[in-house]
């Protein structure tokens, strides 16, 4: 056989005739078609732009890009400090200080944990004599436990939880049987528990007869203000609104006036008239003051005179000079007829 046919391995296999074999144009078509155009960026799962597109917000009735997973988020979830409902859910008060302050303080605990072994000092024997005292159940707690309830907080083997506050209906505030000329303030995205601690404790001080909180961008009924106030939160009523203007303007219909505090006030604390009156008093934060909406709302914008050297003062402060001088005014006045 001529050429390399007598070459190992050089016989070729099938048949020897040259060409293309039996449907092979067929498959060089669809090679040559390609997969279509290039998708756009967005719609490339891989690609940062699809990336920053499924991390913003979608709204209602847009859909996802066909393909497209839903995001994983890798953050790590936090249990939400409000309930849907928009009570305050149950707190953990962890460290010795904190416990026996809190426990001084007249805050309502549900149970105390306490760590097995633990070295006790006169923190925890004064923790055990209160909670004994009140009545307030105490569990002993593997240390490990007390970690996962506090949130690896340094408990130091002593911890206590706090229930829900029980928030009262804004029209609770409205009594006709309490004693004296109503007297009301309201918080206006004050977000520091210590300051609503320190109103609670003005309020109590100078005759008021309750708190209305917002139910969103307000601070709640917490540990901190609970210790701040002194013992006072258990003699102030404190209500919750789920949207502040419609409560105001339902405490207007019901008779009373409202005065709101700012910097930029028509009306000087000494020269307020309206004193002997009805009054709910809002008070805004230190940063913003009122709320645009909320300022329409007030029958009157009061200001504190201060020396030039002060720009402001904090808000719990504001309040109780603003509550002394109603409560001084009306001492002046004597009992209304």
């Amino acid at each position: 056989m001529p050429g390399n046919s007598q070459r190992r391995g050089a016989t070729r296999k099938g048949s020897s005739k040259k060409g293309p074999s039996v449907g092979s144009g067929a498959q060089r078509r669809r090679a040559l078609e390609g997969r279509g155009p290039t998708p756009k960026a967005e719609d490339r799962v891989k690609h940062k732009k699809n990336r920053a597109a499924s991390a913003q917000p979608r709204t209602q009735g847009q859909a996802r890009p066909q393909g497209q997973s839903r995001p994983q988020s890798s953050a790590p979830r936090r249990s939400s400090s409000r309930s849907r409902s928009g009570t305050t859910s149950s707190e953990i008060v962890a460290g010795r200080n904190s416990v026996v302050e809190a426990l001084r303080a007249q805050i309502p605990a549900t149970t105390m944990y306490i760590a097995g072994r633990i070295d006790a000092d006169d923190r925890v024997r004064e923790a055990l004599r209160i909670a004994t005292t009140r009545g307030i159940p105490v569990l002993e707690t593997p240390r490990g436990e007390l970690d996962r309830l506090t949130g690896d907080a340094v408990h130091q083997g002593l911890a206590i939880q706090v229930p829900p506050y029980e928030y009262a209906d804004p029209r609770d505030l409205i009594d006709p049987q309490t004693p004296g000329i109503p007297l009301i303030v309201a918080l206006d995205g004050i977000t520091d528990p210590r300051n609503l601690g320190a109103i609670i404790r003005s309020v109590a001080a100078f005759g008021g007869h309750g708190i209305l909180l917002p139910q969103r961008r307000s601070v709640g009924m917490t540990a901190s203000a609970w210790k701040t106030s002194a013992g006072a939160a258990a003699r102030v009523k404190i209500a919750q609104a789920s949207n502040l203007n419609q409560a105001l303007e339902s405490y207007r219909k019901a008779g009373f006036f409202v005065i709101g505090l700012d910097m930029d006030g028509d009306v000087e604390l000494p020269g307020l008239e309206l004193a002997d009156q009805p009054l709910l008093v809002v008070v805004g934060s230190e940063g913003k003051g009122l709320s645009r909406l909320v300022r329409e709302n007030c029958d009157q914008i009061v200001s504190i005179p201060m020396a030039a050297a002060v720009e402001s003062l904090n808000a719990g402060i504001a309040t109780g000079v603003t509550l002394y001088e109603v409560a001084r005014r009306r001492a002046e006045l004597g009992p209304r007829r």
